[in-house]
């Protein structure tokens, strides 16, 4: 069977991307290392450099690993983007909505979070990292109702 074992994000700016996804989302470095390969035929880098930080929580292997890669001399994007688009869209995460806001806003991250709330009270939002990519908090309550429509027969 196949299965994810990480997504990974480019950073122009590492600190600043551990500044959102370890102190304000509350995430744990499991690796931080560099490796030298043939980036460049692998992933079309500029350089055979590398910088990997593996951030997760220890124990909880299914609970997904978030990577945060660094090239030498990244090109510049737009990590402002917001209408959805083809391609990659949001990494979705289950996480006290309230809590994790507050924690961003006194870091100065994050941006200006948008929220709803959905059937049964449920508390969604979306706020972005300092590279652009869209991340989606999701109230655990609603943990119940997407293992009950996801569960095989």
């Amino acid at each position: 069977m196949t299965r994810i074992h990480h997504s990974a994000i480019c950073t122009r700016d590492m600190e600043g991307s551990l500044r959102f996804w370890r102190d304000g989302l509350g995430f744990v470095v499991q690796m931080d290392e560099r490796f030298e390969g043939d980036w460049p035929a692998l992933f079309g880098a500029a350089t055979d450099h590398l910088h990997s930080v593996f951030l997760g929580h220890p124990g909880d292997l299914e609970g997904g690993i978030v990577e945060l890669v660094e090239f030498a001399g990244m090109p510049e994007g737009d990590p402002g983007a917001a209408a959805p688009r083809p391609g990659f869209f949001l990494l979705s995460l289950y996480a006290d909505l309230d809590a994790t806001v507050a924690r961003l806003a006194e870091l100065g991250l994050g941006g200006e979070p948008r929220r709803i709330e959905v059937a049964g009270g449920v508390q969604m939002g979306v706020v972005r990292d300092p590279n652009g990519v869209l991340v989606e908090l999701i109230d655990p309550r609603a943990r119940g109702n997407l293992d009950r429509m996801t569960s095989a027969p």
